[in-house]
């Protein structure tokens, strides 16, 4: 099968070539995927196209005003195609090729057409047509055979994402923004599936799974093929969504052959536009783009986060502007169906940043800490490296559910898949790797297990928890005038402001008020020279009654805002100054000792202070105020080899041996 998909994609390729000097190489899949798509179309419909002629001719002018479900009884698909023409058809009249094509396109069912218009294709028609290229691009798709008889749904899967990664590798564009390796995917299934198979076995089940960045649709494809060979009894409705036009318009598609109902597959954004604002789910799965920014949706999400907090998709917080991924998660999580109702498993892709990106307190802290808290997350599977098509990096599998077994409640199950895989004889992009079924059936069987190991840890949700405790030390000052005191004071805004106004520099007033200014500034250093001979003074409650004294003394008003700047100017930092203290008499803080520390939620704060923080900074205390919960999930600390250094006698071989090879090298030279 594998090779019969990658001739076929190669067949389509080669076509593509008849596009150069017209087109660029970037353009190519505007034209490309929307002919694939239509022959398609065209070898599905092509067994019953007289009869759905002949059926139409029949129900012209009578009382039937709705004839689609009759045309797509005769179709046996949700789709039908009144137009005279076939591929086949309009290779015999080259001269009108381009009406031709347009009037076949529009003799689409309504639904279909809107999917397929979605290509945007028929403003290349014109110009191909002029080109000369239309004609022969139909006469040779004519010649590949895409029946479902011939090429499988599956089949027709590869070949989509085959020709989407060559177009968009030539167009140096995302790839793998469209679609995601269907091993990756069959996993995913697995996991989700796994609990269920009894239900799912059972004679007649209907089961409903969303994919809010459905592309392609390979996600929803896969899943029901699943279930399908599970049970062909069982029935698996899949929705999706996605704002990519083309990726759309393929997803959409592809499900119409399927026999899906269309009006499952919705184009546009899943957070602006959301086209199942009250659908609940059984099953859902995502690979939303990675470390892609939400700026143009922020006004949106916003809103609804004030205005509906836990109400709305997004009340337990925001992520930072530039990676919306966890956006994707809590709208999942939205639509899971209540427990009382069945509940619903979900697995979305993410990259490692979702598992500790942001301290406590922060958007991606708070969703991390509502899902844990809540008991939703039952666990993550690391996937080895070189496993997209369009990223080399370490991907992570999130499992959340709101129906956990009774074996993983209060806990969350780690799998380190990093080592299951085998290396491509020949990469694709980015891909190197893949997950053989063996591999696959492995990780899912370690998986349902839950037995520890080497690639298994269990945890419970408490363990990844920590409280975010901020320490703080004694403000100790020492006071005095001295030369570099002043000059700092004098450059101080509080200072220098007193001989400004905010009034026209060149009236009268103004002028009276810097004058004025002026002449405190002049008072308070006359003030401060009477303080001179009391040299450094280690306690601020004593240095404070001084200087004011000094102001009483000289006749002078000092606002206590001005009062607290001169005094901090002539202040500087001393570990042997008395404590300041507030007027209840504690001590205040120093803001350059402040200090945090994650102690983990199942440890004792204040033993944690006396081991940790008091040996070294007897003096420091908690600002119990400040202490936020964070929860975060270092995943490579759990499985983490250690490799010993080589010994230095090996190292010191080495090295002789490049020496030696040097000194070879060099002696040939100036032979």
């Amino acid at each position: 099968m594998i090779d019969n998909f990658r001739g076929k994609a190669n067949f389509i390729w080669s076509v593509a070539d008849l596009l150069r000097g017209p087109y660029r190489p970037n353009q190519y899949k505007d034209v490309m995927l929307p002919m694939t798509v239509l022959r398609r179309l065209d070898c599905v419909l092509e067994p019953t196209k007289d009869k759905v002629l002949a059926k139409q001719e029949s129900l012209s002018g009578g009382k039937v005003k709705n004839v689609d479900p009759i045309l797509c009884r005769v179709t046996g698909v949700p789709f039908y195609n009144t137009s005279r023409y076939s591929f086949e058809k309009l290779k015999g009249d080259p001269n009108n090729i381009a009406a031709n094509l347009t009037s076949y396109i529009k003799g689409f069912s309504t639904r279909a057409r809107e999917i397929i218009e979605n290509f945007g294709f028929e403003e290349h028609i014109g110009k191909l047509d002029k080109a000369d290229r239309l004609y022969l691009l139909v006469s040779r798709f004519c010649d590949i055979d895409l029946h479902p008889q011939v090429v499988s749904n599956l089949e027709m899967g590869y070949i989509f994402e085959e020709l989407i990664r060559r177009f968009n590798e030539a167009s140096n564009e995302e790839a793998g923004d469209h679609f995601t390796p269907r091993e990756v995917i069959r996993l995913m299934v697995n996991l989700i599936f796994m609990p269920d198979s009894d239900v799912l076995t059972t004679k007649g089940i209907v089961k409903t799974l969303y994919d809010p960045a459905c592309g392609t649709g390979s996600m929803l494809s896969v899943a029901e093929d699943y279930v399908r060979e599970l049970n062909p009894d069982a029935r698996l409705e899949v929705f999706g969504q996605d704002y990519n036009a083309q990726a759309y318009a393929i997803c959409g598609s592809d499900m119409m052959i399927k026999g899906q109902d269309i009006e499952h597959i919705a184009y546009g954004d899943s957070f602006t536009d959301d086209r199942f604002p009250r659908h609940k789910f059984d099953y859902m799965l995502a690979n939303p783009p990675f470390g892609v920014e939400w700026k143009p949706e922020a006004d949106f999400i916003k809103r609804e986060h004030d205005e509906q907090g836990f109400g709305g998709r997004f009340g337990a917080g925001l992520p930072r502007i530039n990676d919306g991924s966890l956006l994707f998660l809590q709208h999942m999580i939205s639509k899971m169906k209540d427990p009382k109702e069945g509940g619903t498993r979900l697995a979305i892709v993410f990259n490692g940043s979702p598992l500790f990106t942001g301290a406590a307190g922060s958007g991606e802290n708070e969703i991390r800490r509502w899902i844990i808290e809540n008991d939703w997350l039952e666990a993550i599977v690391a996937l080895p490296d070189q496993l997209f098509y369009n990223t080399g990096i370490y991907t992570y599998l999130w499992i959340v559910t709101n129906r956990k077994e009774p074996s993983r409640r209060g806990r969350i199950q780690l799998v380190d898949g990093t080592g299951f895989f085998k290396k491509m004889r020949k990469s694709l992009g980015n891909k190197r790797h893949e997950v053989c079924d063996d591999q696959r059936d492995d990780i899912t069987r370690r998986y349902g297990t839950l037995k520890e190991g080497e690639h298994i840890r269990l945890f419970e949700n408490e363990d990844f928890g920590y409280r975010r405790i901020t320490v703080e030390r004694p403000l100790r000052l020492n006071f005095a005038v001295d030369k570099d005191r002043i000059s700092r004071l004098a450059e101080t805004k509080a200072f220098t402001t007193l001989a400004t106004s905010k009034k026209r520099k060149d009236t009268k007033a103004a002028k009276t008020e810097i004058e004025a200014g002026q002449k405190l500034q002049e008072k308070i250093m006359a003030a401060l020279d009477s303080l001179t001979s009391l040299g450094i003074v280690q306690d601020r409650d004593e240095f404070s009654k001084r200087l004011k004294s000094a102001f009483n003394k000289a006749g002078i008003k000092v606002p206590s805002a001005l009062f607290n700047a001169i005094l901090m100017a002539l202040a500087e930092r001393d570990e042997k100054a008395k404590i300041c203290t507030d007027a209840k008499g504690n001590p205040e803080p120093d803001p350059e000792l402040r200090d945090y520390e994650n102690v983990p939620l199942k440890e004792d704060v204040d033993v944690y202070m006396k081991r940790e923080v008091l040996p070294h900074v007897p003096d420091a205390w908690i600002d119990e105020s400040k202490t936020k919960v964070g929860y975060e999930i270092n995943f490579n600390r759990y499985f983490y080899k250690y490799t010993p250094p080589r010994p230095l006698e090996e190292i010191e071989t080495d090295l002789k041996k490049i020496e030696k090879e040097i000194a070879d090298m060099l002696a040939e030279v100036t032979e």
